[in-house]
């Protein structure tokens, strides 16, 4: 239901209203007759009045219920509905409350509550779907204990599952049976589960440090069990990791994960049972890539990590939403650093996930749906599972880790659970109690400045320049930091930025740093706290001009303004020992010429990349010092939306042709390289998703796809017969697939054979068939042959809109990450847009959503293709029976020109 006031606007809910519960809830006692048309939920709640609230009648929520019954202690009670809310007056202290409904989960193709997928039930109740399933206060400061009982035909669903610990199963009459289910810890709704079907599991059991026993399942259908291994190694080793880490064992008897291929989420950390997509768990070397091996790792590991950071210690309201998930997603990235064997590695995952933050959350920062890591308001909480509260979110947490240290946050981490474990709780409880941990430290004496970081949304910027005195010996860095207005806030104060830096001479050696006024002499990385709008660091003994290595690490979620010459950021990129800005010193330069190229009106036919920055690639390319992994992420040139980014108003067309152009030109311009590397790098020996096989896999997969579209031009035959027999022959789906995609993304004739080819081998395997989809859709657009394309696999017969993963495949490919071929000038691209987001919207509203905010930016395009934008998100809004999801959106994307 969508609350509006009398003005028809809908009702925003805002952090400053939170108010504590009227009534707590203190055992829920569940019991389910599961049947797909017309499950039967009687729910039994021991409840009473809190105390601390103004007496009041008790409210319920409730979606798509049909209510039979209403009884406080015993005895049938009055009560009436107001919207979707129960409402019952008159309520004593304390009561037994029993309500008993009815639900339709074949029918819940929104995905939230209860459903049913591939005739197996299963539940996805964050944030607001419990209510779905039984009348309840479905909010996370209210947290119970619950006993689930299931039962069901025992032919047809044979496993039966919730939180917690089994403690009894048996049968019953008629063919069925049940199984009876006790959490012992306390949680809120949201993270509620059931499961009911035919799966098999893949069990192991694992001794925790203390000597306990735990047994550890991965449920899948049955021809799936091959492809569990890796998600069950990622989970033992994530069980490992956490309590050596952090001291945090594993708490209950079992650990489930159970896979689904309808799930609207990438995993879901209900208590005990994790409801998982299968693109998170299904894998081996015939089906997979190396990127899909490593998203299990990490995607397992994050939500098994949730089992403390949200699931012991969950949010007070949903405004905190990053308190579970940024600290999570920290946690993740910090278990998957701490897995890689060497610092090369380490440094791979590092650049791997600063690119997903600049690409995809820098651009929200600066959008209509800016919001602080901790928002102050919204209409649909699930529009604020955004890369602000994940990606973002983690950035704030590391910065507090950088500030205290490696072992003071581990201290920190200790008080919190001490604190908190069992509570509900907010983001200031959690900076401060790793501020307590570490009293002497720069957060704690700049806590309440700190804390901006999740008040203020935006990205700062942090202007530098740098003056060399050459009779004083001394380099002076001053420093001015901004924030740039945002919907709701505009103007910001100044942050607490932490900035790692170190000193380069011009031949790229790294020199001692010793600031004004200090004695000490320190070498390699200087960490500094800026707090002020404006700062000036000065380095003495200085013998030369230095080359500055500012932000090594990204130590902070900002954007660094600083006028390097050409020549400073090659010689960052050859010695830099910080291998983020050695990285990053070739973005710059490679962003530095596509903005000079789309300048200059360069056509397809004009050279875009000069002969130092081609030189400067060959070296990097044939370094033996670098790893192969490395080598992939420096060569790969900025991206079409991230380009856009750095420009007042976009022209898609031009960015997409300029970016073409680079491509072709370091195709052709280093055509033996990529020779010669694909030859030293193709052939890794008996698979294994190591980061080492991981890397060599992908710079021979980037040599072949240079390879190949360098043939585009050359009219040479004999790569792109080498690629379609690599296809052929390839002994992992990593090495076919990087094949296939050389072969596509070309536009060669080829393409077509492999890609029959592809789809008769792997027809049955569906998330296989998704990259079959996604490829096609995000292939490089040449004369708009891709929308025709996409309206063709939309009637493919292996396309369903209604599986989200199968949608994203094909439409979000297209909208979402494949801009050359979205933003036409015909503006057939935003219409077929604004059809799909309505059609989406009436069957999954969450994934209509997400697909409306591929426009977010739309008020930087150039005409024509601004005011072609701005009608097709008009043209959704105007839909009468829009979802609150998809017009939260919607309309603060209309707003925000």
């Amino acid at each position: 239901m969508l609350l509006r006031d009398a003005q028809g606007q809908p009702i925003a809910i805002r952090r400053e209203d939170y108010a504590a519960p009227a009534y707590w809830i203190d055992t829920v006692d569940l019991t389910f007759d599961l049947d797909p048309a017309k499950t039967r939920v009687l729910n039994r709640m021991q409840m009473r009045r809190n105390p601390e609230a103004p007496v009041q009648p008790l409210r319920l929520d409730g979606d798509e219920l049909n209510l039979a019954r209403v009884l406080v202690n015993g005895q049938g009670a009055s009560f009436r509905m107001e919207g979707d809310q129960l409402v019952i007056d008159g309520l004593p202290d304390s009561f037994e409350l029993e309500i008993f409904t009815t639900c339709c989960p074949i029918k819940n193709t929104k995905l939230m509550g209860l459903f049913v997928s591939e005739d197996t039930f299963f539940t996805q109740c964050e944030a607001e779907g419990f209510r779905r399933i039984t009348y309840f206060l479905d909010r996370p400061d209210v947290m119970a204990s619950y006993t689930v009982t299931l039962r069901a035909a025992k032919a047809a669903y044979p496993v039966l599952l919730s939180n917690g610990n089994l403690v009894e199963q048996g049968e019953l009459p008629e063919g069925r049976h049940f199984a009876k289910w006790v959490d012992p810890f306390k949680k809120p709704s949201y993270l509620f589960a059931l499961v009911a079907g035919k799966l098999v599991a893949r069990e192991q059991r694992i001794k925790a440090r203390s000597g306990k026993e735990h047994l550890l399942q991965v449920y899948v259908r049955a021809g799936d069990l091959d492809k569990t291994e890796h998600a069950m190694n990622s989970l033992i080793n994530s069980v490992l990791w956490d309590e050596a880490r952090f001291g945090l064992p594993l708490d209950l008897d079992r650990f489930m994960i159970v896979a689904t291929s309808d799930f609207n989420m990438g995993a879901m950390e209900n208590k005990g049972l994790n409801i998982f997509n299968t693109k998170y768990v299904l894998a081996n070397q015939a089906t997979a890539t190396d990127a899909d091996y490593s998203n299990i790792e990490s995607v397992v590991g994050h939500e098994y990590f949730h089992n403390w950071s949200g699931d012991r210690v969950t949010c007070r309201d949903w405004f905190q939403l990053s308190l579970k998930e940024g600290l999570t997603v920290f946690r993740d990235q910090e278990f998957s650093q701490d897995l890689c064997a060497d610092a090369s590695a380490r440094a791979v995952k590092r650049i791997e996930d600063v690119r997903v933050l600049r690409t995809a959350q820098f651009p929200e920062d600066a959008g209509p749906m800016a919001h602080p890591v901790r928002p102050d308001s919204y209409i649909e909480i699930s529009n604020f599972y955004t890369v602000t509260i994940y990606e973002k979110g983690a950035e704030v947490v590391r910065m507090m880790q950088t500030l205290v240290g490696r072992k003071g946050f581990e201290k920190g981490i200790t008080l919190y659970f001490e604190r908190h474990d069992g509570q509900a709780v907010t983001c200031d409880d959690f900076a401060q109690a790793i501020a307590d941990a570490n009293p002497e430290s720069e957060l704690a004496r700049l806590l309440p400045q700190f804390k901006r970081w999740y008040s203020q949304a935006g990205t700062p910027r942090l202007a530098a320049h740098g003056v060399y005195d050459a009779q004083n010996r001394s380099y002076t860095l001053s420093v001015v930091q901004s924030c740039p207005p945002t919907p709701g806030q505009p103007t910001k104060e100044p942050f607490v930025i932490p900035v790692n830096i170190g000193l380069l001479d011009a031949s790229g050696r790294e020199l001692p740093l010793q600031l004004e006024g200090e004695s000490d002499v320190t070498r390699g990385t200087r960490p500094l706290v800026l707090s002020r709008a404006g700062e000036q660091i000065t380095f003495v003994g200085l013998d030369a001009e230095p080359v500055p290595s500012i932000l090594r690490g990204f130590s902070a979620p900002v954007i660094l303004d600083f006028e390097y010459t050409d020549a400073q950021l090659l010689t960052l990129l050859a010695n830099d020992p910080d291998p983020f800005n050695r990285w990053e010193a070739g973005q710059r330069l490679g962003l530095r010429a596509a903005l000079n190229g789309i300048a200059a009106l360069a056509t397809d036919t004009t050279p875009v990349l000069n002969e130092a920055y081609i030189d400067a690639m060959r070296s990097v390319l044939r370094n033996p010092q670098l790893d192969a992994a490395f080598k992939e992420l420096v060569l790969t040139l900025p991206s079409e939306t991230y380009i856009a980014e750095q420009l007042d108003v976009v022209d898609p067309q031009r960015v997409h042709l300029v970016r073409e152009a680079m491509r072709a030109q370091l195709a052709t311009a280093l055509f033996a390289d990529w020779q010669w590397a694909y030859e030293e790098n193709h052939d890794t020996g008996a698979y294994s998703p190591d980061p080492t096989s991981s890397g060599r896999r992908a710079l021979a997969g980037m040599a072949l796809n240079f390879l190949c579209l360098a043939a585009r031009s050359s009219g040479d035959v004999v790569w792109p017969g080498k690629t379609l027999q690599r296809f052929k022959d390839a002994g992992n789906m990593t090495d076919r697939f990087n094949a296939l995609n050389a072969l596509v993304a070309s536009g060669h004739t080829l393409a077509a054979q492999a890609l029959a080819r592809f789809h008769a081998i792997f027809k049955d395997e569906a998330l296989v068939i998704d990259k079959w989809f996604s490829l096609q859709a995000g292939a490089p657009d040449r004369g708009g042959d891709i929308l025709p394309l996409v309206k063709q696999l939309m009637k493919h017969p292996d396309f369903s809109l209604k599986n989200p993963n199968r949608a994203r495949s094909v439409i979000f490919s297209y909208c979402s990450a494949n801009p050359g071929a979205f933003h036409r000038p015909d503006a057939a691209g935003y219409v077929f847009w604004s059809e799909r987001v309505i059609e989406l919207d009436a069957i999954n509203p969450q994934v209509a959503a997400r697909l409306a905010r591929a426009l977010d930016r739309w008020s930087k395009l150039a005409e024509p293709y601004r005011s072609a934008a701005r009608e097709a998100i008009a043209r959704v809004a105007a839909k009468p029976d829009l979802s609150k999801d998809t017009h939260e959106v919607v309309t603060r994307a209309l707003a925000g020109n």
